[in-house]
Formats: C-alpha cells, structure tokens, sequence
C-alpha cells in the first residue's frame, strides 16, 4: 500500500522536469462571463510545437526563449496572435466570429446514460427513465434497469428489496445528493421514504466505490440527486391511484425568493386502506399504510463568487398495519386473537450543504456537507415486538484541485460519523434492550489521471478510526482503457467495511415463529465482529451501430469475496441464527446488456444476468436462499413524433424472467410444511402507456404484473399463525397478482 502511494504521488512529477508555459482560454462573451473553450489550439508560430486545451480549457506548452508568437484558434472563435517574452501564465480570451451560419444540430438525449470516459462504473438514470414506469418511491425506480434486481422482503409488509450483484441494499452505500441515507435502522424501510418525484437523476456505481463517500460501500453505490427549486417546475402536480386502491398525491411548489435565494415545498402523501386476500389464505396480501412526507428546500446561488448552497428540512410519518383480515389493533395487539402487525415510524432530518468554486481558478473548488438525522420507529409482528431509535450525525469536507495540470486531479477531505442506537427486542430467546454508540473520523485522499483519450484511472485511499471497528485502511482503484473508437474497458477492486444491524436490516425474522440466536464471538456489535469484503470487477463496454442505428454492448463481471461476514442462517426452518463466518462466503455476478436504437424513437434493452452467492452455513456450503441464478430482463419504448403543440405518446414494456431460486431448508418440518428444494420460474410483464397533451400536461395509465402471476401459500401455516412453523419469508414472486393504475403530471 506504501508503496501505491508513493508512485501515485511520483506520477506527475516529470512534468516539471522542463520549462513550460501555462494557461487558460475562455469566451469572451457579451456578460463577460469566464466560459472555458475546451479543444482550443495552441501552437507557437512556425513551429511544429503545439497543445489542445482540455474540458476546463487550460493548456501546458513548452516554452524557449526563441519562442516568440503564440497562436490561438478556435472554429467560430477569431484566431489571435499573442506575443510572450517569458514563461508566465497566461489567461485569453476569443471572440466569437459573426458571419458564421447558424446550425442547429438536434439529438435525443438517451434516458440511461452509460459513460465512456469515467474510470468508475458508473451510469446515469434520468428523470426520462423514472417516468416510464409510476416511480411512486425510490423502490419502485429500478424496475427498467436489469442492474438492480427488486424483490418482496416477505409476504405482509409489501417492503420492496434491492439487490445489486447478489448481494441485498445493506451492502450498497444507498446516498442521497451523496450523504448517506438509507442505513441502519431505515435499511428495512427506507428506501419507501424518498417519494419518486423528488428524484431527479439516480447515479449507480457497480463494484467499489469512491472513497471520498465512505468505507461501508461493498457491492455499489446509489445516489439519488433531487429535484432543484431553482430548475424545477414552479408548481407540479403528481396523482396516482391502482386497482388496489392505492392513493398518492404529490405536489412541489417553488418560488424564487431573490436574487440569489430559491425555495421549495414538497408534499407527498400515499394512502392504501382496502382489504385484499386474493389468494384466501385469511391473510391481507399487502398492508394497509398512510405515509405523510414533507421537504422544504433552500437553494442559494452565486455564480460570480462561486458560491451554491443548499439547506433541506425534512418530516415523515409512515404508519403501516398487516396481518390476519379480522386483526382489530384496539383489542388483538400482542394477543392470540388475531395475528397482526403495525410498524409505526417518524423520521426527523435537517442537512445543508456549500460549494465554493474558486472563479479565477475554476479547478478549485471546496465542498462541505451536513446531515442530521432522528429515526423513530415503534413495531410489533404477532407477539414479538421491536422497536429502535436512531440518532445519527454527518459531516465531511471536500478539497478539489489539479497536480501541475486537469489531467492530474486530487480530492481530498475529512469525514465523521455518528450513530446512537437504542433498540428494544422482544422475541424467542431475545428479550432485551440493545443500546450502542458508533464513531468515526477518517481521511481521504484519491487521485484521478485522465489524457482525454485512452486512459482514465483514479486510485483513492482512506483511513477511518471507529470506536468499535478500530482503525483500519480501506483502498479503492478504478481504470478506464480506450482500447478502440466507442469502447471502455474498466477494472476495479476495493475493500469494504460495516458493522451488521442484524435486527434492523432483517425485520422480516420477526413475522416468523422462529427462536434467535447469536452466537456470540465477543465481538463489540451484538457480540459479532464487522463484516469486511474484497470486491473485484471488469467491464467492457462497446458501442457501435447496427443497420445503421446506434447500439451498445456490455460485459461485466464482479466477484465479492468476504474475509468475515455476519451470516444470517435460516437454514433450521425453527430458528434464525447470527453468527461470524466460519469458511467461505462469495457472490460472483455475470451481466450482459445490449442496448439498440432498433428505428426511430425506438429503443430496447436487453440484458442477462448470472449469480453464484454462496454462504458456508452451519450445514454446510450452500447457494444463499431465494437468489435466482439466471435471469432474463428486456424494455421496449417508443415515443411518437412529437407534434407542433407538443402533442405525443409514450410506450413502455418491461419483461422480467428469474429461474429457479433455492428455498432454506424445511426437511425437518412436519410433511404439510416442507417446501420443494427450488422454487418455480417466475415471469412477469409490466406496462404503461403515457398520454402528452403539451409540455404542461400528461396523464399515464399501466399495469405490473400482466401475467397474474401469483405465488401459492407465500404464508406457511397461515391456519395456524402462533404455531412453531409459521413463516412469512418464503417469498419468491408476486403475491397480489395484477395490478393496474392511472396517474396525471400537471406543470405551472
């Protein structure tokens, strides 16, 4: 690791070994404005000695005393001749020509962009993408992408789970305008916390991450940019309503305040309160909920002191009830009357963030950034209770700038973190209150070399001490080769590490019968010690066309080995198990996607997907449970012609198909509750069609699930609820069946 660190700090150091001239060409535009020319030549007259400026239009050049006229040019730009007597720094600025034709060069901007140029694995989900499925929360936003798989945590809750390379949301960094969001106690639920109209890009990175966000990051990284007052509609108007009689309402108002202040309020409100049991097993198939969840929203911009900054006031209150159809909460709460559930939560959060770019010196740039947050959360599933509040602090600062010039850039920064748990569990074995304090300050140094052309690399380090972890080192490295025109070959690896929320991030234990246990190890969480993770990938991405239409190709394969992992053992169908890993524990994930732009306004997505996860149990070596191995994914959208007053319509089909996925065992369990060793294929088609009236107006109807594809008995022992072999964790697919909505966007 030394030894890194000391050839990344070596690397630039030849470009001083010589006497050069540097500098910056900008625009000289009528307000004055210091608009950076990117691709400029400059070049010293009658010579052969030349340079290009770069994407922040500065440029490195030779210089000798010979050296006299230097020649500045730039198509639709006046060329200009300069005379330089010393090797100083120069700042220039072109005028436009006026007597060039005007151009106009139209392109459709692609709803997922997959980059060519950055080192990291890293696309882009735009707001096009997120509004060709209804997008109700942030769970609901990864249903056309085939990289994130989403699934049911179980058979009550109706909580969606996201997967990336086979490995659940508690080992991806799940960030929010990149602060850390969704973790410990709202790991379970969180992710139904961030209305889908407050977002409006999402940025994936598969493999490891960057350091500057953390250490806990294992499989990727998501984050979830929101809506800006500033560049947001001034008011808009988002309603929902479903087959099920689900209900939402969202409506965002913005206004400019002065100046340099923007403001905007968002409310977002969901309502389900029918009873279905569709499959008659006395149990509702999803749960009745109302969520109240408001932002208020400060922007403040200052674009000749290079000043941004943004504050974010946030209040939610989410009530859930699940269980048997006749559950009265009044009367059969923790009793033998009824089976039934209420997860009760109020969260409380206040964050604020400021950039400065430094005008005169645009590669320059500080960043700094807070966050608070209170997470209450009150629960009980049939006679177990659970309960946690979560108080939680975070802060880091960023330091940006260049080595010598932009194709050497260095971040550079402090981080602290702090959580409180208070935890209350009433179950099984478990009876006790569960109360903790975590820590850590750490920094971070990462350096990124990019020529512009064939080579992009970045190679980050960070050093963290954690009350209870320790202090420990965590290294990360990516690479972008340019082998060819339109191809990005990609290779990382990375450490990770996090301390396991067993209860928190495994709430659906507590809808079983099953007895706990931890199998304490003196470890210092729980008495278990931190899991830790080696990931390794490499990607290639390839563009090209194909009958004459754009299409792309990508490969990709990453494997997670764990050196310590918290395994959660279901493997005994009358208990769940917590205890350090003893063996081996790996998750390696094949994917391979082709997008075609088949004819105009037409595009498709295919993709297929590959996973080995693998866990050494207490029994032994075994596939990790419900982890499909193959799985088959396409999206097909079409747009119309767009009409003279903005008239058009949107298509939009989803197929999905997952193999078979392995049940944990349930060969001790008496013959009328074993389950076959695998589960059935699952297929399933969701579409939507999207009605534009004009850019201020559009209503969309769809379905999910066309097929009615619907698990059989996804509750084991629904007759008999307080019996040792009840379970509702046995989820595999869909449990309501089709489902059909209709919704409205109004823009003023």
């Amino acid at each position: 690791m030394k030894a890194i660190i000391f050839m990344l700090l070596l690397m630039p150091a030849w470009l001083f070994s010589q006497e050069q001239i540097e500098g910056v060409i900008l625009e000289a535009d009528k307000e004055n404005k210091n608009l950076v020319l990117a691709g400029a030549n400059v070049y010293w007259l009658n010579t052969t000695v030349g340079a290009v400026t770069d994407i922040d239009g500065r440029f490195k050049i030779p210089y000798q005393l010979d050296y006299k006229k230097l020649v500045i040019s730039f198509i639709g730009f006046q060329t200009d001749t300069i005379t330089v007597s010393s090797a100083k720094h120069i700042k220039h600025w072109l005028k436009p020509t006026d007597n060039l034709e005007e151009v106009t060069v139209t392109s459709r901007k692609q709803a997922t962009a997959k980059s060519y140029l950055k080192a990291t694995n890293t696309f882009t989900v735009s707001s096009d993408e997120l509004l060709k499925a209804a997008c109700c929360n942030l769970a609901e936003s990864f249903e056309t992408n085939p990289s994130i798989d989403v699934n049911f945590a179980d058979a009550l809750t109706g909580t969606r789970q996201i997967k990336m390379l086979g490995l659940t949301s508690p080992y991806i960094l799940i960030a929010t305008e990149n602060i850390p969001s969704i973790r410990g106690a709202s790991q379970a639920f969180g992710l139904s916390f961030i209305p889908g109209t407050w977002v409006e890009s999402i940025q994936i990175t598969k493999g490891a991450g960057s350091v500057v966000n953390g250490y806990e990051s294992i499989a990727g990284q998501i984050n979830a940019e929101l809506v800006k007052p500033a560049t947001d509609d001034r008011v808009y108007v988002n309603g929902y309503g479903a087959s099920s009689l689900r209900t939402e309402l969202n409506t965002h108002i913005n206004k400019k305040v002065s100046e340099r202040w923007d403001t905007g309020l968002y409310l977002h409100g969901n309502s389900h309160q029918a009873e279905h049991d569709v499959n008659h097993d006395g149990f509702l198939d999803m749960p009745k909920y109302n969520q109240i969840n408001v932002m208020n929203r400060w922007q403040y911009t200052n674009p000749e002191k290079g000043l941004v900054s943004f504050i974010n006031l946030k209040f939610l209150n989410d009530e859930k009830q699940t269980g048997q159809l006749n559950f009265d909460p009044n009367t059969d709460k923790l009793t033998t009357n009824a089976w039934g559930s209420e997860i009760d939560t109020r969260r409380y959060e206040v964050s604020g963030k400021i950039g400065y770019v430094n005008p005169n010196i645009p590669y320059q740039s500080i960043g700094v950034q807070a966050a608070f947050s209170s997470h209450e959360q009150e629960s009980y599933f049939g006679l177990n209770t659970y309960n946690i509040t979560q108080n939680s602090l975070y802060t880091t600062a960023i330091y940006n700038s260049i080595i010598s010039d932009s194709r050497h850039k260095i971040k550079t920064g402090l981080s602290y973190a702090y959580d409180h748990y208070d935890e209350f569990v009433n179950a099984l074995n478990l009876d006790n209150n569960y109360e903790r304090t975590e820590y850590a300050i750490g920094a971070f140094f990462e350096y990124n070399y990019d020529n512009l052309e064939k080579l992009n690399l970045t190679a980050g380090v960070r050093i963290d001490h954690h009350n209870l972890l320790g202090t420990f080192i965590t290294p990360r490295f990516h690479a972008k080769y340019t082998p060819w025109e339109k191809s990005a070959f990609r290779m990382s690896f990375g450490r990770g590490k996090r301390s396991a929320n067993i209860f928190a991030e495994n709430q659906n234990m507590f809808a079983t019968s099953r007895a706990f246990n931890i199998l304490n190890s003196t470890g210092n969480i729980y008495g278990l010690d931190p899991e830790i993770a080696w990931n390794y990938g490499v990607s290639y991405l390839q563009g090209f066309n194909l009958f004459g239409r754009k299409a792309d190709i990508t490969l990709d394969y990453y494997k997670t080995d764990f050196t310590n992992q918290v395994v959660v053992d279901y493997e005994n169908p009358l208990e769940v198990t917590f205890y350090n890993l003893e063996g081996k524990s790996y998750a390696n994930s094949f994917q391979a996607e082709l997008n075609y732009n088949a004819f105009e306004q037409f595009d498709m997505r295919l993709a297929y997907k590959y996973y080995e996860v693998k866990t050494a149990y207490k029994s032994g070596l075994l596939d990790k449970p419900l982890v499909p191995k193959h799985r088959l994914f396409a999206n097909l959208s079409y747009e119309t012609q767009l009409s003279e007053n903005g008239k058009h319509w949107k298509f939009d089909t989803t197929f999905n198909w997952l193999g078979e996925q392995r049940f944990s065992s349930t060969v001790s369990n008496p013959v009328a509750y074993q389950l076959p060793e695998y589960t059935p294929t699952v297929t399933t088609l969701n579409a939507q069609v999207t009605r534009v009236f004009s850019p201020k107006f559009e209503v969309y109807f769809g379905g999910e699930n066309i097929t009615n594809l619907r698990q059989s008995n996804p509750v084991m022992a629904a007759n008999d609820p307080f019996g040792a072999n009840f379970d509702t964790t046995f989820v595999y697919g869909p449990i309501f069946g089709s489902l059909y909505y209709a919704g409205f966007r109004l823009k003023l």
